[in-house]
């Protein structure tokens, strides 16, 4: 086989449609793109969702743009860790509003979750809407009782 044997395959060649080429054939004077306006100039089109003197539909949206869509329903936490319990003495029932009068909540009224960093050594009570399962562990191996508020 040499150079000059090779060929494409039965219909991989199409000639391309001639268009504008006299008045006759079909596509021509104005070749498809119709009588005046926009489409019929060149460089026809503008930016990708322009929307021709309407406000972008991008632009429309309630959120804003680059951050995403927040969920509107989205529960925020205060975190608390078990290695800051650590600063209640022995036997303490430590509550939501214990935490607020001692400062470690960021804002009092979100619901208080407790994490499992750190080391606990005293037995404590403690009342929080949410506990990790590492965090039910070290409390309760440190003697002390978790129960969950609504």
């Amino acid at each position: 086989m040499k150079l000059h044997d090779l060929f494409p395959n039965e219909g991989a060649k199409k000639k391309h449609k001639r268009k504008g080429i006299g008045i006759a054939a079909g596509q021509g004077k104005t070749a498809g793109r119709g009588t005046k306006g926009e489409g019929a100039r060149s460089g026809q089109g503008g930016k990708l969702y322009r929307q021709g003197g309407n406000l972008p539909f991008y632009r429309r949206l309630p959120f804003m743009r680059g951050e995403g869509f927040t969920p509107p329903n989205q529960v925020e936490y205060n975190e608390v860790n078990v290695e800051q319990l650590e600063r209640f003495p022995e036997g303490t029932v430590v509550t939501p509003e214990l935490l607020a009068q001692a400062g470690m909540l960021h804002k009092n009224s979100n619901p208080v979750v407790i994490l499992g960093r750190g080391e606990l050594t005293r037995a404590l009570t403690v009342q929080a809407q949410r506990v990790t399962k590492g965090a039910r562990a070290k409390i309760e191996a440190a003697g002390g009782k978790v129960e969950l508020i609504a």
